[in-house]
């Protein structure tokens, strides 16, 4: 489902769950004074191949692979993901801006966690992201947010016990 362009560049989409409670955040966000606005979203296969291929030619291979999941491997490609930024800076200082700390202390309560923490990337496999933001539901990521672990190790300690 597109996301309005009150919240998104034109032509964002997520899953209809996710995209509903990316444009609930979003006004939250507003009413108190910050923008979330998404600047990227889904991604087809074939897109998600010539971003990757566009990293490995600029960067190398190895470089690539820490910031840039191959296709058929990236979150995007779910419609759960989004990149975020404000408006005025680039989505790679999200960090920088206010609407970054207001994320930090709300966007779990809309389902969503920061994906790729500060100082995980031997647990996530990719370097800190302050933009990329994940759909995970609410109870999972109030959990994630409480207990300021990974999705990764939410997965493994919770999920894969299961099976």
């Amino acid at each position: 489902k597109s996301i309005p362009t009150s919240y998104a560049r034109s032509g964002m989409k997520l899953v209809k769950t996710a995209k509903d409670k990316f444009v609930e955040m979003a006004e939250a966000a507003s009413k108190d004074g910050y923008k979330v606005i998404a600047m990227s979203s889904y991604r087809s296969y074939d897109y998600q191949v010539d971003l990757y291929n566009n990293y490995v030619k600029s960067d190398g291979v190895e470089a690539a692979d820490t910031y840039s999941a191959r296709a058929g491997f990236s979150e995007h490609q779910t419609g759960l993901c989004v990149d975020v930024y404000d408006g005025n800076l680039p989505y790679t200082s999200f960090e920088q801006s206010p609407s970054f700390n207001w994320m930090k202390e709300n966007a779990h309560k809309y389902g969503f966690i920061l994906r790729f923490l500060k100082g995980n990337e031997n647990i996530t496999g990719y370097q800190y992201e302050s933009w990329h933001y994940r759909y995970v539901g609410i109870d999972i990521s109030t959990y994630i947010h409480e207990n300021n672990i990974t999705f990764e190790e939410y997965y493994a300690y919770y999920l894969e016990k299961k099976d």
